[in-house]
């Protein structure tokens, strides 16, 4: 009798159509290629139908809150007191969503996902799709001075967190499945693929590895096509053609740049300011939402082109209808209504009130020199598009994907050249002023290290012990001239290397600097010792220095081995090190870190006490955990110290609803082993037939 025949015909139903769903998976996943092919649509048509829906969903309440199209036309006609009330109701509404559904919907959305990404392996709660859509559609439809770009990459991102969750992926994999998402988010948000996978890969991943980089193509392209079906193949913006009117202007542009990184960096200031103050106020989110609300609504009776996203008021001013001073009124005001409305604890993203921010600013700037030198300046519109990407480059630090998004939104290659100086120079004086982006800065201040979460040096996680050589070329410095000579002769180093009677590294000798003194071979050889030839001035490394630092050296003094000495202050020698296995060591990890992310799926089929050739003197090898390391964590255990050998994956049987089922586990140094659980190893074939006797 199976277990599901005594359930109710609905559960029954939807557990074999679960079931299904599973084999129709496993059967995905018999091919990498094919595997990730069909995922990365996957994760692209769920992340632009996430942000289609988005954008419906605003509307909706729009309509709901409003009584009408959300335009500044309308919005003019708006009674004040409905100004104050929308916004503040709305407010509360976030506040409810946060307090009670899920804490990840609060605040930008980025710094969410980056944060999953380097602490949690992508792992992203799946509640967080709705929660975040709902709490973000009603802040910016009641009048949120907030963008739809950043909820759109945490739903994204969230999406592709669930579909890695489903498939059980690696930590790496999962990692790009998250990315996948985020680039689907903003490349149907812009209608801009290609700015889409740039931002995935520059702001959300940090890393343009070319293995990370198709699947987010894929999904960014899967994802512009849904947007295009539904929202129409237009750009974000409605932006005139512009042109270069003087070779001058590049000095306006270059002045642009520098504005425009202030402006990100007052930005980012006030931003965290405001988020602080409101803080201190000891009440419950809701609450402190309904204020923020209010406070904004107040703002918006005055100026309520800071309501929402802001597209019709940047519509405007790229179209060159706006007044210099005007613009900048605007430009301080949203700088304001923004930082309100996240500080208290709003939804929405940073994006589009820095290409606001970015307009305006552009706008007070084009308009002025306009007035000052019309003869060789363009229109206003010009220089706010070309600011629109300075500011949010500067902001992000992130100016490839800004230059891309403002590239893709005109089509122009005659704004390129513009608009990659201001970028530039915008992204470099923010960051010569504030280290984290307006993303980092947020995990920075709760004492998080995205980077903490990343090896961003393979190097730094070894230790010269891992590589010194034992064999070492010494000689005492009363050594005879001719002893000397001999252990040249012998000796595969290249160098010396002299001690005293206490076995004290005090310098060495190599052959090119005594070439001239065996030119007098006959006249010295009775009367110099290795002492008098030795050169004092001696590099040295402790078996503790990390290979990156190790690395350094070698690049700095020129030469291609040093010596290393012992830990404990003393100055006796160990051993040497060489360039090249410092460079053999890093292949090896890269090539490690390569395969530990692919080879889940790609391996299941190498047998116990089999070992697989794989690359010139290294194999792989699955053998089960030996009874002595059950318990122990990976790093205790010191494979790679005392084995030479790496644990690639750990295979793990785990028993789910009467089946016995496996699953592939990265090792971390942390990771404890359990009974019966498979290792897959790599390493040279006589280090793993040495181990296969443990």
């Amino acid at each position: 009798m199976k277990d599901t025949d005594n359930l109710p015909f609905f559960l029954k139903k939807t557990k074999q159509f679960y079931e299904r769903i599973r084999e129709l998976a496993d059967r995905i996943k018999m091919t990498e290629h094919t595997f990730i092919l069909i995922t990365a649509v996957i994760i692209g048509l769920l992340g632009g139908y996430g942000a289609v829906l988005i954008q419906y969903a605003i509307k909706v309440f729009q309509k709901l809150f409003w009584q009408n199209e959300f335009h500044l036309e309308t919005i003019y006609d708006t009674p004040w007191y409905w100004k104050l009330i929308i916004p503040a109701v709305g407010g509360i509404i976030v506040g409810l969503i946060i307090h009670f559904v899920a804490k990840e919907a609060k605040g930008h959305g980025v710094p969410e996902v980056m944060e999953a990404i380097a602490l949690r392996n992508g792992i992203i709660r799946v509640r967080v799709v709705l929660s975040k859509l709902f709490a973000s559609a009603i802040c910016i439809a009641s009048g949120g001075s907030v963008g739809r770009e950043g909820p759109v990459v945490q739903i994204g991102s969230a999406v592709g967190s669930t579909v890695g969750q489903f498939f059980k992926v690696n930590p790496k994999r999962m990692r790009v499945f998250v990315a996948c998402g985020a680039a689907s988010g903003i490349a149907a948000a812009f209608n801009a693929p290609v700015a889409g996978a740039l931002f995935a890969v520059e702001i959300i991943l940090g890393d343009f590895a070319v293995a990370h980089f198709s699947p987010i193509v894929i999904s960014s392209v899967t994802a512009t096509i849904i947007s295009r079906h539904y929202l129409g193949d237009f750009p974000a913006f409605t932006v005139p053609v512009y042109q270069l009117v003087s070779p001058l202007e590049y000095i306006n542009y270059i002045v642009l740049g520098f504005l425009a990184g202030g402006a990100a960096l007052l930005f980012i200031k006030v931003l965290y300011r405001t988020e602080d103050f409101f803080n201190t106020i000891k009440l419950p989110d809701y609450i402190k939402g309904g204020m923020g609300g209010l406070t904004v609504g107040c703002i918006g009776i005055f100026l309520p082109h800071i309501f929402g996203v802001g597209y019709d008021t940047m519509d405007l001013t790229l179209k060159g209808n706006q007044l210099w001073y005007f613009a900048l009124i605007l430009l301080f005001a949203k700088i304001g209504a923004t930082s309100i409305s996240l500080g208290s604890g709003g939804s929405g993203g940073i994006f589009a009130p820095s290409l606001f921010i970015g307009a305006m600013l552009g706008s007070a700037f084009g308009g002025l020199v306009n007035i000052l030198f019309p003869e060789w300046t363009a229109d206003s519109g010009a220089y706010a598009l070309v600011a629109m990407g300075g500011v949010v480059g500067a902001a992000t630090h992130g100016p490839i994907a800004a230059i891309l998004i403002i590239f893709e939104l005109t089509n122009d290659y005659k704004t390129i050249l513009p608009l990659m100086i201001t970028t530039i120079i915008a992204t470099l004086l923010a960051i010569r002023f504030k280290k984290e982006s307006i993303y980092t800065l947020k995990l920075v201040r709760r004492g998080i290290d995205i980077f903490a979460g990343r090896e961003v040096n393979v190097l730094k996680s070894l230790k010269v012990s891992d590589v010194v050589k034992k064999s070492i070329c010494l000689i005492n410095e009363r050594a005879t001239f001719d002893e000397v000579l001999q252990h040249i002769v012998k000796s595969v180093h290249n160098y010396i290397y002299v001690t005293d009677e206490k076995n004290q590294l005090t310098g060495y000798i190599s052959m090119s600097e005594i070439r001239q003194t065996i030119q007098e071979y006959d006249t010295l050889k009775n009367i110099l010792i290795a002492k008098d030839l030795l050169n004092p001035h001696v590099h040295i490394l402790r078996e503790s220095d990390n290979l990156d630092y190790a690395m350094k050296q070698f690049g700095q003094i020129g030469i291609d081995e040093l010596p290393v000495i012992c830990n404990n202050g003393e100055n006796k020698i160990v051993g040497t090190i060489w360039q090249t296995d410092v460079i053999s060591a890093y292949n090896q990890q890269i090539f490690l870190k390569d395969m530990s992310g692919e080879s889940g799926r790609s391996l299941q089929n190498i047998s116990q006490d089999k070992i697989v050739h794989v690359v010139e003197n290294y194999h792989f090898h699955e053998k089960e955990v030996p009874v002595t390391f059950v318990g122990r964590s990976v790093g205790e255990i010191g494979m790679r110290q005392k084995y030479q050998i790496e644990i690639l994956l750990i295979r793990r049987k785990k028993i789910e609803n009467q089946q016995q089922k496996f699953y592939y586990i990265q090792p971390y140094a942390e990771t404890i082993l359990e009974a019966n659980d498979m290792l897959l190893l790599f390493g040279k074939r006589d280090d793993l037939k040495k181990f296969e006797k443990i």
